[in-house]
């Protein structure tokens, strides 16, 4: 075919080769901002033959969705057009008062005026980050923590310093510890990010006497608390538990969120912060999105007030100790004698630990190709750390496919250790020359 015209070069377009033409132009703060290993697998662990115990997704099949499809027409019937209007950027006042309700099961006294609408509990850590840090600040947060929030931090140019756990949750001697290096380098402390219950990723729950300790240690040192609460209700025994924000309302701002206890995709959480912080957080989340959508506010008040929540709620959790208890059986028997994994109490996810050797993330390939997923722990730690670990997820595939899994990742596992015996460490044909870390603190 003859050659057609030849086309203007783009304007202000570089003769470089790289992908990306504006990579000069971006701020200092982007190159934080990364794709999360979570956010790489959902495309793989979306396919129907791969058993994901990868991703934290809430299973909603147990949500009466006759319910909620009729308070969402009674809504737009009779308040549609407040619903879909714009709304104050502190949120509903009738969903902050039912907020106030959900939190004082964790023995939170508050006032509605105390609370921020958002846009999940991740925006919440954003905003909380955006009006508290500088460059450079540092963030305290648990080995391992939050994928999500670890992303915040990164974007804000925080400086994240990892504290040890164990299978009793954050270590206070660790605490003081981390204070104490940080503060003789010179460096500002922010808060300390902290997730007490049914630990995403770890599992484990911080317990009473440690509670106390850490909101003493936290206290005489001057550091703020920033608890992320997303799982408090979905305990697989007795009440829930009372809340760090319960017994510190001065020196805690708690995270809370619809997400895990009805439905992500109203994407609708909240922040409880002292009087002062609560105006900057005002002011922040007006900046970012003028105000939370109205219309995802106005559908959960309608769903709190007209069904019982409470009863939904503990349907969920017996769910989810269904589930939990067929991931720890079948770790049980069939996981190598030289692995260790925790036994959660609530929430969604069991840590385990590889045997002596093993790289989760050099592994995931074979695993994926196994047709199983999961979450290589390097994800959970800023520094690296954490590559003989994994976060197995037990919230959304059934008991029968959660077990087929295991088994599938078992078989992975022994065909590693059975490669490295016969070619020794790095010189198997599957293995990266990444070097192995020395394991974090056991957690189970």
């Amino acid at each position: 075919m003859p050659d057609g015209p030849e086309r203007p070069a783009l304007q202000g377009r570089s003769s470089s080769t790289r992908l990306d033409s504006y990579v000069d132009r971006y701020a200092a703060r982007t190159r934080g901002m990364t794709a999360s290993e979570i956010r790489a697998l959902f495309s793989v662990a979306s396919r129907p033959e791969v058993v994901s115990l990868a991703g934290g997704m809430p299973n909603i099949s147990g949500l009466p969705l006759d319910v909620v499809g009729r308070a969402i027409s009674d809504l737009v019937a009779t308040n549609g057009p407040v619903a879909m209007q714009y709304g104050s950027g502190q949120g509903d006042p009738a969903l902050r008062e039912q907020i106030c309700d959900v939190m004082r099961l964790e023995g939170i006294e508050a006032h509605p005026d105390d609370v921020v609408v958002t846009v999940g509990s991740q925006q919440a850590v954003d905003l909380v980050t955006r009006i508290f840090c500088d460059p450079g600040d540092v963030v305290l947060c648990e080995a391992p923590s939050y994928v999500g929030a670890l992303g915040v931090f990164r974007a804000y140019e925080c400086d994240v310093v990892h504290v040890e756990m164990d299978g009793d949750g954050l270590v206070p001697g660790a605490l003081r510890d981390a204070i104490a290096v940080v503060r003789a380098a010179g460096r500002t402390i922010k808060f300390l990010y902290t997730i007490p219950n049914f630990h995403n990723p770890a599992g484990v729950t911080l317990s009473e006497e440690r509670r106390r300790e850490i909101l003493a240690i936290c206290r005489e040192a001057d550091v703020l608390v920033l608890e992320d609460n997303p799982y408090g209700l979905l305990g697989f025994s007795g009440e829930p538990r009372r809340a760090m924000r319960a017994d510190e309302p001065a020196g805690v701002i708690y995270l809370g969120s619809f997400s895990k206890t009805f439905a992500p995709g109203f994407r609708v959480g909240w922040a409880l912060a002292p009087h002062a912080v609560r105006e900057k957080l005002v002011l922040a989340q007006e900046s970012a999105t003028l105000c939370p959508p109205a219309f995802s506010q106005l559908a959960i008040s309608a769903y709190l007030r007209a069904h019982d929540w409470q009863g939904q709620v503990k349907q969920f959790r017996e769910m989810y100790r269904e589930r939990r208890d067929a991931m720890v059986e079948a770790l049980d028997d069939m996981m190598p004698a030289a692995a260790r994994w925790n036994v959660p109490d609530g929430g969604f996810y069991v840590w385990l630990t590889l045997p002596d050797g093993l790289d989760a993330k050099a592994m995931l390939p074979r695993a994926v190709s196994a047709r199983v997923a999961y979450v290589p722990g390097t994800a959970f730690f800023a520094d690296g750390f954490g590559s003989q670990s994994m976060r197995l997820s037990f919230c959304y595939p059934t008991p029968e496919r959660i077990r087929e899994g295991v088994r599938r990742l078992v078989g992975v596992i022994e065909e590693e250790l059975e490669l490295r015996a016969t070619f020794g460490s790095g010189g198997h044909p599957f293995a990266l020359d990444r070097g192995y870390q020395a394991p974090r603190p056991d957690l189970t």
